[in-house]
Parts: C-alpha cells; structure tokens; sequence
C-alpha cells in the first residue's frame, strides 16, 4: 500500500492534485475531513470541497482530532483514503488541547500499518515570513516537523506551486 503526501501552499492546488491521483483509484474511495464548521466561512469551505468532489465519493468521515482512529475505520470502507488535511487537523490539536506527541504517534503508526492506500494534504507553512506572534510560530515549528515526520514515512511526496506538481520522493 502507498502512502502519499501532497504539500503546498494556499491555494496552491494541493487538494485538486490530491483529489485527482485519489480518482484514478477505483473502487470505493473515502474522504476524511479535519474541518470543523466553526464559522460561515468554513461552513462554505466544507460545502465547496463536497460539491468539487461529487457524488462517486460515497464515504466521508470527519476527523477533527482522532485522524488515527478514522484512518483505520476508513480502510475497512474503501480502496483509497483521501485526508484533507492535516494542517487543519494540527490546529484543532492544538485549539482542543490534545496532547500532540500521542496523537501525531498514533497517525504515524497508522500509516505504517496502512493496509490500503492513502493521500495525505498538508500545508507548506515556513516559506512565508516568520509568523509575528509566539502562538503563529509555534505552529510553524510543529507543522514544519509534521510535514518531515509524514514524509519521512510516505511512499510519495509531491510539491503543488500554481496547480502544478513536483515530486520530492517516490
């Protein structure tokens, strides 16, 4: 099985990418989200990624914190998992008070496991300027060695700058 991490900035294409290589899978494909609806903006967020996906990804999961725990759900359902994305994901630790040592763990031991393939969305974060606040880099730091630690791990890693891929490993 193959584990793949696509990375990129905002808006960078990273989910379309993510979405496409997860179509070209057949079989029964499961989307996981790590959204949480907190606010209009999101809620609209959520709706657009459910309408670009369409009606052929039957199975969705929302994971805001236990991502592990719904990895392995998913891989009972479906011949592929698309997870979008951890950076969101990272952040709901973070505002939940989740210890993030046990929980990134838990999804690394998961994707060694994986028994089916999975596509893992992330952002980029430390090729902007350095966050101004404490909070805003300390974040940084964490997802920066999220991103390494996933990579390090993933079959693939492909880089997404103006909808446009650039494979790292794999």
């Amino acid at each position: 099985m193959t584990v793949s991490l696509i990375l990129g900035g905002a808006r960078s294409g990273k989910s379309r990418r993510a979405q496409s290589l997860a179509e070209a899978h057949v079989g029964p494909r499961v989307f996981i989200a790590t959204a949480e609806a907190m606010d209009d903006e999101m809620t609209a967020r959520i709706a657009q990624h459910q309408a670009d996906r369409g009606e052929e990804w039957t199975h969705a999961i929302e994971a805001p914190v236990d991502l592990a725990n719904a990895l392995t759900k998913a891989e009972d359902i479906g011949r592929v998992i698309l997870v979008d994305c951890l950076t969101v994901w990272l952040s709901n630790l973070m505002y939940h008070e989740v210890d993030l040592d046990s929980a990134t763990d838990a999804l690394l031991k998961t994707l060694q496991a994986a028994r089916t393939d999975i596509i893992l969305v992330t952002n980029e974060v430390g090729l902007g300027l350095v966050p101004e606040t404490p909070l805003g880099r300390e974040f940084r730091d964490l997802q920066g060695r999220l991103n390494q630690q996933v990579a390090g791990i993933a079959d693939r890693v492909e880089f997404v700058a103006a909808g446009l891929p650039l494979t790292l490993k794999g």
